[in-house]
């Protein structure tokens, strides 16, 4: 007899967390398992993966007020609207994914009696997104809703290790499991895809070209990394920066890339669904971000053969050999991360040598098909329990 999964996420906005759950849904064993996906709408200028869901033939259930920013009223007509959802649909198992799906979908999944319960963190907000008070009730918030589910998934070793140093569930209940995803056609090699996109940004075929591929929110601290271009610029002037990506900050990040003197460098490409097309345009990816669980931009970069420069943060460690497969710099520190970038950017040869050595590993480690069997074990032992 197949059992029922209801999977909930505060919305598919471009991000690894919704190509998380969008893969989920349509890869569980389909004769084992009936799948259907919650979630809320996404701000116009966050972008949304539900081309992806399209072409997976997934098909969201949309809850309106299920979104990321907290509404008392709203939040309490979804927690009802979900409520409902759980008692008319009977799951097996309602799986949460982000702090504000899993807030209302485990309260309203013990509500209706679900048997079994499961959140995942991928990152979370329990340092570096919110003042002291904010930050404090955030992590009251997550100690009691631990109470509601069976199992807690954790994407890193890392934010593994937060949770129990915030207290966040016990050690019986928390596990690890990375992400998985589809990479293969990222190591598949795209005719003349670097030679077209150059010329579509005027970008000169043999320039060092580095992108940072990220929502632009402030917890992925872009101004850190143009506060390093100038830096990075007076050893190599030549090189380049594809920022990838739009949000919230746009205006601001482009008013700063002038005030820096450094727009005539910087390229703002905007979001971009064939992200196989970027990699294979860069040399290089930087990452700056203060906090992360495990960074779907670092693992699609290193399935593509690029090396990465990213800051110290969450499973960022897990995922880059630092001086192997790229450079591991410190948060929030210009020098530190305009240091890393020098280094890559100074030996062109040694940093291409650098992006194959992961990539063999990372496409079997971080497999969608290793995830699949992953999640179906964990539901299987939790069916069973």
């Amino acid at each position: 007899m197949k059992k029922k999964v209801i999977r909930v996420i505060a919305r598919l906005n471009i991000g690894g967390p919704a190509i998380h759950v969008i893969l989920l849904s349509a890869n569980l064993n389909r004769e084992r398992y009936e799948t259907l996906l919650v979630s809320g709408r996404e701000a116009p200028e966050e972008g949304n993966m539900r081309h992806l869901a399209q072409a997976k033939n997934v098909t969201p259930i949309f809850i309106e007020n299920l979104g990321r920013e907290l509404k008392p009223i709203g939040d309490i007509k979804t927690l009802l609207r979900l409520y409902r959802l759980f008692r008319r649909e009977r799951p097996d198992i309602v799986h949460t994914h982000t702090a504000k799906a899993g807030a209302v979908g485990r309260l309203a999944a013990f509500m209706a009696g679900v048997p079994v319960v499961v959140h995942t963190f991928h990152g979370h907000v329990l340092h570096g997104y919110f003042g002291v008070w904010k930050t404090a009730f955030f992590r009251i918030l997550e100690r009691i809703l631990a109470r509601y589910c069976n199992r807690i998934i954790a994407v890193s070793e890392k934010c593994k290790e937060d949770l129990l140093r915030y207290k966040i569930g016990d050690p019986g209940k928390i596990m690890t499991i990375p992400l998985g995803l589809e990479l293969h056609h990222f190591a598949e090699p795209i005719p003349g895809a670097r030679e077209e996109l150059r010329r579509q940004y005027n970008i000169p075929p043999d320039a060092f070209t580095v992108g940072m591929i990220a929502r632009m929110v402030p917890i992925k601290r872009h101004e850190d990394l143009f506060r390093a271009i100038p830096i990075v610029l007076q050893s190599h002037p030549d090189a380049y920066f594809m920022i990838i990506g739009d949000g919230e900050l746009r205006d601001r990040l482009e008013a700063l890339a002038r005030e820096l003197q450094i727009a005539h460098r910087c390229i703002f490409a905007g979001f971009h669904t064939e992200l196989g097309r970027m990699y294979q345009t860069v040399d290089l990816v930087a990452l700056t971000s203060g906090n992360e669980g495990l960074p779907v931009v670092i693992i699609e970069a290193l399935a593509s053969g690029v090396p990465v420069v990213a800051t110290r943060v969450g499973g960022v460690p897990e995922l880059i050999e630092d001086g192997k497969t790229g450079y591991i710099v410190e948060p929030y520190d210009v020098e530190s991360i305009a240091d890393g970038l020098m280094k890559a950017i100074a030996d062109p040869e040694k940093t291409r040598a650098m992006g194959g050595l992961a990539q063999e590993e990372t496409l079997q480690k971080y497999s969608i098909q290793r995830l699949v069997g992953d999640i179906e074990d964990l539901y299987e032992e939790l069916i069973d329990s």
